[in-house]
């Protein structure tokens, strides 16, 4: 043993940096992906955006025909006329009212009537602003046949799911405005994990579909529910994207999450040996010490994490509380075992 350089000792505690493998998908809040919907059906115009174009906030991306706009702009402008001569009488009768030369009566008729007209006027001038059409326009002669479609978030344009001459109905999807300035990650962390995981922990990422692409981020957020029977809980965490890297909602990542130092039981890197997609350590087996030998057998173990030049390890089969173990020389063990001579 002193001329292969195998070391036996026992199994220690030491406190390493654990870490909690999780999967997930990166995703953006909900405020900052929009759906370009219609308040009113028509046919599209034009659309003046394509996929994948950048647009801000406000900018237009489509314009739709509509014959019934051209009536709500006539009850708005005949709305608009008859308040004029409301407003007059009302004006008239608060006038005689104070001088105490009207009667009640005509004041409240006047200003009832006041009233319920100065509401219609504004109804339509909030129809009109939901439109995307200026009241003040109209008010100047200008009739218009068509309202455009703004954006409602700045970001990227998504899939385009209508063409031009295409009739919408109120409330249609005709495409969507996606901002991945602030795209996240959601993974799914099971149950046994989840005490050890908290808001602030510091996360790497793989993107596993590109090339195993390292991002890093932050806990900012853990559900208080289950997703599902599985027993996962959602974790969010922010992304640092420094570099500007191109990250797309649903892109798949494999994520370590950094929960702080442990104590675990851990041996030398060099303790462990791998064979046939297995790992393994050397466990001295209790034998008579008169005899003067000493014999090993293969144990199987799972690892986790490595720092420091030690490992974590956990046996896969019952060993005893005081089991010594091949500290060194583990992989001259493995080739006499391969040999034939595993207890030697």
């Amino acid at each position: 043993m002193q001329t292969v350089g195998i070391v036996v000792g026992p199994v220690t505690q030491k406190n390493l940096d654990s870490v909690i493998k999780a999967n997930g998908q990166l995703a953006v809040p909900p405020q900052n992906k929009a759906d370009v919907s219609i308040l009113s059906g028509g046919i599209i115009d034009h659309i003046s955006v394509i996929e994948g174009q950048q647009v801000k906030r406000g900018q237009l991306l489509a314009t739709i025909k509509n014959q019934d706009l051209i009536r709500i702009q006539q009850d708005y402008l005949a709305a608009k006329n008859n308040f004029t001569y409301v407003q007059a009488e009302y004006s008239r009768q608060k006038q005689l009212q104070e001088a105490g030369a009207g009667t009640g009566k005509s004041f409240q008729l006047s200003e009832a009537t006041y009233n319920a007209e100065h509401s219609r006027l504004t109804a339509y001038e909030s129809q009109l602003s939901q439109l995307g059409i200026s009241p003040g326009k109209i008010a100047s002669g200008r009739i218009v046949s068509q309202f455009p479609v703004l954006s409602p978030i700045g970001g990227t344009v998504g899939q385009i799911t209508a063409n031009t001459g295409a009739f919408v109905q109120p409330g249609t999807s005709i495409m969507e405005v996606v901002d991945n300035s602030k795209i996240h990650c959601d993974l799914t962390v099971f149950e046994k994990d989840l005490m050890h995981v908290k808001v602030g922990q510091k996360v790497s990422f793989q993107l596993t579909n590109q090339e195993n692409e390292l991002i890093t981020g932050t806990i900012n957020g853990v559900n208080k529910s289950f997703e599902n029977e599985s027993k996962g809980v959602t974790v969010h965490a922010v992304i640092n994207n420094k570099q500007q890297k191109n990250l797309i909602p649903g892109m798949y990542v494999t994520a370590l999450i950094s929960t702080g130092s442990r104590l675990m039981p851990a041996v030398p890197v060099d303790a462990v040996v791998r064979s046939e997609g297995k790992q393994f350590i050397f466990a001295v087996v209790p034998s008579d010490e008169k005899s003067g030998t000493v014999k090993f057998k293969k144990a199987e173990v799972a690892t986790g994490v490595t720092e420091l030049g030690f490992v974590q390890i956990k046996p896969l089969q019952d060993l005893p509380a005081s089991v010594k173990v091949a500290l060194k020389g583990a992989f001259y063990l493995q080739s006499k075992a391969a040999g034939g001579a595993e207890d030697k």
